[in-house]
């Protein structure tokens, strides 16, 4: 009977540390260390909230720089739904939607080179990418440019200003947050030039 005791102790004892101390304590050093990150790393423009800086969002306007494709359930970068479209490489359906793809994106920037980056075309595992190399950023200026009545120049350098490098060269690659390189497009047509 000590040890059915004993062991109800324990299962008491651990479950207060691991199901509440822990949570609570760990809640707290995010929320006092790292409000932003713990709260979503969330984008506030005029205190409303337009997204996340760690989940991408659908953008189909010419105007705006469109990140990879996503395979989420029901819609586009579905963040309760996140997942990929698990079809084989050798799937011939993969390779109908990478041709149509492909078609898409030329279609959609003729002035562009035709070699249409991979990451532009393939969906990642978990559907919900905010962001894109700087070479897919920059295949895609032609075309945003063009709608947006700017130069290439111009969006060129919006491209470059949104490039966020790693703190070590061996830590990871260039990227750009497509989320946010959207907004500062919206917010450049209001800036004078």
């Amino acid at each position: 009977m000590t040890s059915l005791r004993s062991a109800f102790l324990l299962l008491l004892l651990l479950t207060l540390i691991v199901g509440g101390l822990y949570p609570l304590v760990t809640t707290l050093l995010g929320q006092g260390l790292f409000p932003a990150q713990a709260n979503g790393s969330l984008i506030l423009e005029d205190n409303q909230v337009r997204g996340s800086r760690l989940i991408g969002q659908e953008f189909s306007a010419p105007g705006y720089f469109h990140g990879r494709p996503s395979a989420t359930a029901d819609a586009p970068y579905n963040p309760q739904a996140s997942g990929g479209s698990n079809l084989a490489g050798s799937n011939p359906a993969l390779d109908e939607a990478f041709t149509a793809r492909i078609a898409a994106l030329r279609a959609a920037n003729p002035q562009a080179n035709p070699r249409v980056p991979v990451e532009l075309v393939t969906a990642s595992a978990s559907g919900l990418d905010y962001g894109l190399s700087p070479q897919a950023a920059a295949w895609q200026i032609p075309r945003v440019a063009a709608a947006r009545n700017l130069s290439a120049a111009q969006v060129a350098e919006l491209v470059a200003k949104h490039t966020h490098k790693p703190l070590l060269s061996f830590t990871g690659e260039p990227g750009v947050n497509i989320v946010e390189l959207n907004l500062a497009l919206d917010a450049y047509k209001d800036t004078p030039k």
